[in-house]
């Protein structure tokens, strides 16, 4: 006989909207995102912090869904992917990405949107070196670096300039 699961009660906002509920103690946040809430943006690949790819913010700060457990988001505000829109507008990183062509198969574009986005709000001007050392744990398998550190100087350039 199989012993029973140990349930959690979760209450935290994910993109602005409130979610309550149970869930199992050793669901991790990124399985709660994409199977309960259906937000498929943040992916799985190596579930062990390294690769960046199930990169989402946890009060403004970025974290590996893949490791941090569901009921450790209590109280809390999670922003993925899809949160970044604003009435339907993309947020400028996404559309720099996009304009830079800063992605290829589009897999870690994710993570890579979510890093910038709290290093921008962490460090407003950082340099290129900066931004090459605060991504250092999002990797891009098909080499768009350069395209994705400009996207992010870009943005940094006209987010100081208004």
């Amino acid at each position: 006989m199989a012993e029973p699961r140990a349930i959690v009660t979760l209450d935290c906002t994910v993109n602005g909207e409130r979610w309550h509920g149970e869930v199992p103690v050793e669901e991790v946040l990124l399985d709660f995102l994409r199977a309960r809430l259906g937000l498929t943006g943040a992916k799985r690949s190596c579930e062990s912090e390294v690769c960046g790819a199930c990169t989402v913010l946890v009060d403004g700060q970025p974290m590996s869904s893949c490791s941090f457990l569901a009921f450790e988001v209590h109280g809390k505000q999670v922003t993925t992917i899809e949160g970044l829109t604003c009435e339907g507008r993309l947020d400028p990183l996404q559309e720099a990405f996009m304009r830079n062509v800063a992605s290829q198969c589009g897999y870690c574009t994710p993570g890579q949107i979510l890093a910038a986005k709290a290093l921008l709000a962490a460090n407003p001007s950082p340099t290129y070196e900066e931004v090459g050392e605060w991504l250092s744990g999002n990797l891009c398998r098909c080499g768009c670096y350069p395209s994705i550190a400009e996207s992010i100087l870009e943005v940094a350039r006209a987010q100081s300039a208004s």
